[in-house]
């Protein structure tokens, strides 16, 4: 409000310069975090913490954070009120007693994550597909996106048609899906289907991929991913050519130069079929595993058996992530035509030692009996993740970004 000229005497004008100048001092103090030109312009909003720059793509750091607990914090969705959740990752249901793993917040050290807002990403969607693409984590990546989506839609206005290669879920009044392709190494494997659980008869075809990748052409929004399948610390049997030529004449490729093989692949694909004007490319980086509790230095923990809470050591590294393979993904993208946006998963989910299924889940499609999950150093998956839970948080990612 401008005052009037001669209404105050000098003295009190004073006094309230000082004032506001002493409250300035403080604000920033409080938040010293932000840059001076946000400190200026920052205003509140009810969707944004005042303490925080609002979301940037280019300036806000996924692995910059740490995991806050939120009890307020209401998933959009449940293992039972979400019909299209996999038996496999429904961890309340298959008899897993604590909930707090549902509760944890990913914050930002310097933005505000949004909200993940169902009516938005549906407006987003009108009239376009969105597909993921990739192995079973990048499943519970898409079941945990079509949860939250179909929570706001009536019964009568969605529907999900699924095979073994494609799934898809539609919203009727959007014109809209939500699909999944299996293509767990992206490139062609004599594992794509039916699978072979030995991991030394799986083959792969480093440079084959038209069968997978002629179900991604003309999809509005591609999310891929592959890693874990890569990892079977052995190394991996690989040969050149379709799969007409049979699988003989493999060679052995440590796993690395094999997923470089592999990827190349991919991209060149991507780089000579996708129009960028047409189609956004993301790539969801690493999910980590966490096999060996020593490395959040647990000594008498068995895997992720009855871990309640993640880890708080900030910077936490386990080896279940190898940084090598990481490389191997961001010196092939950086060269790429088409421009791919890496969701970048890895470090939050490192901390997340108590999102896995553990022995909450199945085995060769039957329910785990009490006597294995009496045994959790050979059952507890600390691989995959249960839902509501950890994967939501990588939708939350890919929400800012779209």
């Amino acid at each position: 409000m401008k005052l009037a000229k001669g209404k105050l005497p000098l003295s009190l004008m004073a006094i309230i310069i000082s004032a506001v100048a002493f409250t300035g001092v403080i604000f920033t103090e409080d938040l010293r975090s932000l840059t001076e030109e946000k400190q200026n312009t920052a205003k509140k909003d009810e969707f944004i913490d005042e303490d925080k720059n609002a979301f940037n793509p280019s300036n806000c750091k996924m692995m910059d954070g740490k995991w806050v607990f939120n009890s307020s914090m209401e998933p959009l969705y449940t293992d039972k009120t979400c019909p299209y959740i996999e038996r496999q990752i429904a961890c309340q249901t298959n008899g897993r007693k604590d909930g707090d793993y549902r509760h944890w917040e990913w914050q930002l050290d310097d933005c505000t994550l949004p909200r993940f807002n169902p009516r938005l990403v549906l407006e987003k969607l009108r009239g376009k597909r969105l597909m993921f693409v990739g192995d079973s984590l990048q499943r519970g990546q898409w079941l945990s996106f079509v949860c939250m989506l179909q929570s706001i839609i009536p019964e009568d206005k969605k529907y999900m048609n699924r095979t073994r290669s494609l799934s898809v879920f539609g919203a009727k009044e959007f014109n809209a899906t939500v699909e999944f392709y299996w293509s767990p190494f992206l490139i062609e494997s004599n594992s794509d289907d039916p699978i072979i659980t030995d991991t030394t008869k799986r083959i792969l075809h480093v440079d084959c991929i038209t069968k997978h990748a002629r179900n991604w052409v003309g999809v509005d929004f591609l999310v891929f991913n592959t890693y874990v399948w890569w990892m079977s610390g052995h190394r991996l049997k690989t040969l050149w050519g379709s799969f007409s030529n049979g699988d003989e004449g493999y060679e052995e490729l440590d796993a690395a130069f094999a997923y470089r093989l592999g990827l190349k692949t991919w991209a060149n694909w991507v780089d000579s079929n996708i129009d960028p004007t047409l189609t956004r490319v993301f790539f969801t980086t690493m999910s980590p595993t966490h096999m060996r509790s020593s490395d959040w230095h647990n000594k008498k923990g068995i895997r992720c058996y009855n871990e309640t809470k993640p880890v708080m050591e900030r910077g936490h590294w386990g080896s279940g992530s190898d940084k090598q393979m990481m490389e191997v993904v961001s010196s092939i993208v950086e060269r790429m035509i088409v421009p791919v946006t890496f969701i970048n998963i890895t470090q939050l989910s490192e901390y997340r030692i108590d999102g896995h299924v553990s022995v909450y889940t199945e085995t060769g499609g039957e329910m785990l009996t009490k006597k294995q999950k009496a045994n959790p150093r050979r059952y507890a998956d600390c691989i995959h993740w249960c839902l509501p839970g950890v994967p939501d948080t990588w939708n939350q990612v890919l929400y800012a970004y779209l």
